[in-house]
């Protein structure tokens, strides 16, 4: 196979989103939103005020609220709350399956000595229930549990390249969220949006994305001819 440039850049190692991007979406963040939102309004931390961040985030927003007047009430939130995003993970896994060329791809990327690693802010549990032989087909998998700051913080994605070997310029982060742009943007790599989640084109164009695949198997096209433009 061709190397794969993606402009002038040569791409040796490719990071994958999960849920969206490998495996079928069926996760209903917007219940596991309001759910959340529910048991922090409990806690009496303003809804207002958290509803500008991502779950995860405004989790750990309304755990720094509460610590302020007790340690141990943020504890017990801060457990609560994790454990109510872990069963809803989990209970969608168990429904949950990866996209038909899933597998194919992995290998074929691996026939063509490009290395991949995959970035969730899932939980490993969860991942493994969909993919129980994820290692087989990439070495390094990077759930939420594995580091300190979740995507699209870069911590997340520098661990797999740090682990991978590989540098920013020669990596490209593919994802099915402008999340996963951010994220690759925040790291200095390429970036590749798919539309097998829920965002469109144009959500990926204004998020810089430099290129947006209808799927992330379309890369092996790519591949082939050896240029992405």
């Amino acid at each position: 196979m061709a190397e794969l440039k993606i402009g002038a850049s040569v791409i040796r190692t490719i990071i994958f989103d999960f849920d969206g991007t490998l495996a079928k979406l069926n996760i209903d963040f917007q219940s596991m939103r309001e759910t959340v939102m529910n048991l922090i309004s409990c806690r009496g931390v303003s809804r207002e005020a958290m509803s500008p961040h991502f779950i995860l985030e405004m989790i750990d927003a309304a755990f720094d609220t509460i610590r302020r007047r007790s340690e141990r009430e943020a504890g017990e939130f801060f457990a609560e709350a994790n454990a109510i995003i872990e069963e809803i993970e989990t209970d969608a896994a168990e429904r949950g399956e990866l996209f038909g060329s899933t597998r194919k791809l992995l290998m074929s990327l691996h026939a063509a000595n490009l290395s991949c690693g995959i970035i969730t802010r899932n939980c490993a549990k969860a991942v493994k229930i969909v993919f129980p032989d994820i290692l087989d087909y990439c070495p390094v998998l990077i759930c939420r549990d594995d580091v300190g700051k979740i995507k699209p913080h870069p911590e997340h994605i520098g661990l797999a390249m740090s682990r991978l070997g590989s540098s920013p310029h020669h990596t490209l982060m593919i994802g099915d969220h402008p999340i996963d742009i951010v994220t690759g943007r925040n790291a200095r790599t390429l970036t590749c949006g798919v539309l097998t989640g829920r965002c469109g084109k144009d959500d990926f164009i204004d998020a810089g994305a430099d290129l947006v695949l209808n799927n992330a198997a379309d890369i092996l096209s790519i591949l082939e001819t050896g240029n992405g433009g």
